[in-house]
């Protein structure tokens, strides 16, 4: 069920004020809702939100502040190959902010089946997909100019409880439909009759808002590896926590199923930064969950990598 709105009202700004107010008017089968956007334009939009659900009966499953997006291909994911351009997607990966303070980055892939994934939180900081590739060599399609696509990212305003942050990638063949959509889904449903309030700002930019300390992923990349059956994962870490580092930092790296081995770090001249390669033995399974984190001195430095691996 996909809400629409059915009315708006624009405010007219008042003489010097660069930001424009508009009030929404949501109705669907299940809920109706109050909208307010102030909409602030500069080099990033910023969208302050505040909606009030008013269900007509209960909603068990309901997405708040949803975002919608496109991957169709990239060097984290092989399953379409025939493309002259090496990457070609408006997002590259999630990134998430929990409420313990944790830095997660997902990379999103076109999967070959249906694929939902649930990050439990409470009271997360922020949320939102990232376009990190900024070069025109990353993508090499002078039409669709991919490298230039926002990023956007949602900051709650004020605590939202307990929930998970669901990400669903869906399998395409045509970098013309959407397959990618996030959203904050409350713990607690919508309740008949039950006013719901949230609030929160959106930002659309290059890069996102939140102070994001430490090494993050530039790349990640994946390729068969010389052991048959293996999966070889290459990712690169950039950032002041690696660019500086003495001593090559320790990898933190788990699976929920199959082996991992042959982890090997290094440092990235070419980015000022450190690469970590692995081998992946999946040993029959059809989906592993992977975990991987930088540390030194016993200090995590990096946020936290989490990849899907499926069989193909």
């Amino acid at each position: 069920e996909f809400p629409m709105f059915r009315a708006f009202w624009i405010e007219k700004p008042k003489a010097g004020t660069p930001e424009i107010t508009v009030h929404a008017l949501l109705d669907s089968p299940s809920t109706t809702g109050a909208y307010k956007f102030v909409i602030h334009p500069g080099e990033a939009t910023v969208m302050d939100i505040s909606a009030t659900l008013y269900p007509r009966k209960g909603v068990p499953h309901v997405g708040i502040a949803p975002l919608t997006s496109m991957f169709l291909h990239g060097p984290a994911e092989a399953r379409v190959q025939v493309d002259f351009r090496p990457e070609v997607h408006d997002s590259e990966g999630l990134a998430i902010w929990n409420g313990s303070g944790e830095l997660i980055w997902r990379p999103l892939v076109n999967p070959k089946t249906l694929q939902i994934s649930a990050f439990m939180d409470k009271d997360p900081k922020g949320f939102g997909l990232w376009q990190r590739g900024r070069s025109f060599d990353d993508f090499q399609d002078l039409e669709a100019n991919y490298e230039r696509r926002p990023s956007v990212w949602v900051e709650p305003k004020g605590t939202w409880g307990e929930g998970v942050i669901e990400l669903v990638e869906i399998p395409v063949d045509d970098e013309i439909h959407d397959n990618i959509a996030v959203y904050w889904k409350p713990a607690r449903g919508l309740e008949a009759s039950q006013p719901l309030t949230f609030d929160y700002r959106l930002h659309w930019a290059d890069n996102i808002p939140a102070a994001w300390a430490g090494a993050r992923v530039a790349k990640t990349r994946i390729g068969t590896a010389k052991t048959s059956g293996n999966v070889l994962f290459v990712i690169d870490f950039e950032g002041p926590a690696v660019k500086d580092l003495r001593d090559l930092p320790v990898v933190q790296l788990s699976a929920n199923s199959g082996s991992v081995a042959n982890v090997v770090v290094q440092r990235n001249p070419h980015i000022s930064g450190v690469r970590v390669a692995f081998e992946l033995s999946p040993d029959g399974s059809e989906l592993v969950e992977l975990r991987l984190a930088l540390q030194s001195v016993e200090q995590t430095i990096s946020e936290s990598w989490l990849y899907r691996w499926t069989k193909l």
